[in-house]
């Protein structure tokens, strides 16, 4: 005995239900992944290209119970102007001491010792963010 095909014929009926579903799928996960990507791209171009001021602490020395000596350097856009946020902790984690250092220097690099007043005696020197004017 021969079996029956379930199959329709070919292009006799056109797409089938499934198909037309895969299809739409298909063109709505490339639709989001570009979306995606135009995204990521976005971000990235912000945070990349939007950091006029960046800095990093290259050395800190404490000179006293109440000052702490950072070396900071500095880079930016020639004739951007903005400021850099400093922290120091004490041994046990406690904060003794912030400030804002201004950077309105008209060079592109700035390497400075800047001296960071404390409660107490400070064991770390850290750099919390630079912001652009």
């Amino acid at each position: 005995m021969s079996t029956a095909s379930t199959q329709l014929p070919e292009g006799r009926y056109g797409r089938s239900a499934d198909e037309r579903a895969d299809r739409k799928l298909k063109i709505i996960g490339g639709v989001l992944g570009v979306a995606l990507l135009a995204l990521i791209g976005w971000f990235a171009y912000y945070y990349v290209g939007g950091s006029k001021i960046s800095a990093e602490v290259i050395t800190f020395k404490a000179v006293s119970n109440s000052a702490v000596e950072v070396h900071l350097e500095v880079r930016k856009d020639a004739g951007a102007h903005g400021y850099c946020t400093l922290r120091s902790q004490s041994e046990d984690g406690g904060e003794v001491g912030r400030a804002d250092f201004r950077f309105d220097q008209s060079s592109s690099r700035v390497d400075k010792v800047v001296t960071l007043r404390t409660t107490a005696r400070g064991t770390t020197a850290e750099l919390l963010g630079c912001h652009a004017d």
